[in-house]
């Protein structure tokens, strides 16, 4: 292929992945009060495309092009895994857990001599929060080539959740949610190393 033909390819190519980058920022977007399924789905299979897309046909993009990819795909990780994740711990527990008044989930705890005695508190608070980190942290760690850093971002979120995870509850919707926090996380910043790198 001949330099300026593959400066074409190139060029489109870049249009289209931003296109369709800023197409799943705005579904996510719509989704952030309330998560919708389908609209998710839609972000979701244009990501999945895109990874498909660009592990088929990779092309070198130029300097700009690919910082622009890279802050717009980091935004995309960050903001969109937040309905997504939502979303899926709603499928997971089927709507039934109770989100209290400062972020956390409501669980129904047994006092401790009288166990005939049961107080609702709250636990998993600054989990919003914590996702946005964790998202951005792998994110960024996959796109400086340090995908390591996923594993690190577990490990810490695991340590320092321990003392919340007595009940089956506060495990399922902590493994669930930080699996799909993780997963979005990472297939956008695959997109984005992929297409930069």
């Amino acid at each position: 292929m001949d330099p300026d033909t593959q400066a074409i390819v190139t060029l489109i190519g870049v249009i289209v992945l931003f296109i369709a980058l800023c197409a799943a920022l705005i579904l996510v977007v719509i989704s952030l009060r309330r998560p919708r399924g389908p609209v998710l789905i839609a972000a979701a299979a244009i990501i999945l495309l895109a990874l498909v897309a660009l592990s088929i046909l990779p092309a070198r993009l130029p300097v700009l092009a690919s910082a622009v990819l890279a802050v717009l795909g980091t935004a995309l990780a960050i903001v969109g895994g937040n309905p997504f994740t939502r979303w899926v711990l709603t499928i997971a527990d089927g709507g039934r857990t109770t989100e209290g008044p400062r972020g956390g989930i409501l669980v129904e705890m047994m006092s401790g001599r009288d166990s005939a005695a049961v107080r609702e508190e709250e636990i998993l608070r600054g989990g919003t929060t914590i996702g946005y980190l964790e998202r951005a942290c792998a994110a960024l760690g996959i796109l400086a080539g340090f995908p390591g850093a996923v594993a690190i971002v577990v490990a810490l979120k695991g340590v320092g959740r321990f003392t919340e995870l007595a009940t089956p509850a506060a495990r399922e919707r902590f493994i669930v949610g930080t699996m799909a926090s993780l997963l979005w996380a990472c297939a956008v910043a695959g997109v984005v190393w992929l297409a930069v790198w």
